[in-house]
């Protein structure tokens, strides 16, 4: 019998601002899908993909404000979607990100 996925399971850094024991996979996948788009390993790309399936994940991730314009074509491709089915490509932030020319 396969065993049950948890929280702990994914990258420590990727929840160094939260106590990982009040982190509950079905009550906070949004939080979680994001982090590991933005900041996880490809082992942690690979356990979401377990955990979660692409209906799921389509269903989150066009609801994000905000993934950077890599994570936005990698997510479209991986799920058939359009960049213009994501929130995040239809309303841009107001503030300017400075960092990047």
């Amino acid at each position: 019998m396969p065993r049950e996925h948890s929280i702990y399971d994914f990258s420590d850094h990727l929840f160094w601002d939260t106590e990982r024991s009040e982190i509950d996979l079905e009550q906070h996948k949004p939080q979680i899908i994001y982090k590991v788009l933005e900041y996880g390993t490809m082992d942690d790309w690979r356990l979401l993909q377990i955990i979660y399936n692409k209906e799921t994940l389509a269903e989150v991730v066009t609801k994000l404000r905000t993934l950077d314009p890599v994570t936005l074509s990698f997510i479209a491709h991986h799920l058939g979607l359009e960049k213009t089915a994501f929130r995040c490509y239809k309303k841009k932030p107001l503030a300017h990100d400075f960092w990047s020319s």
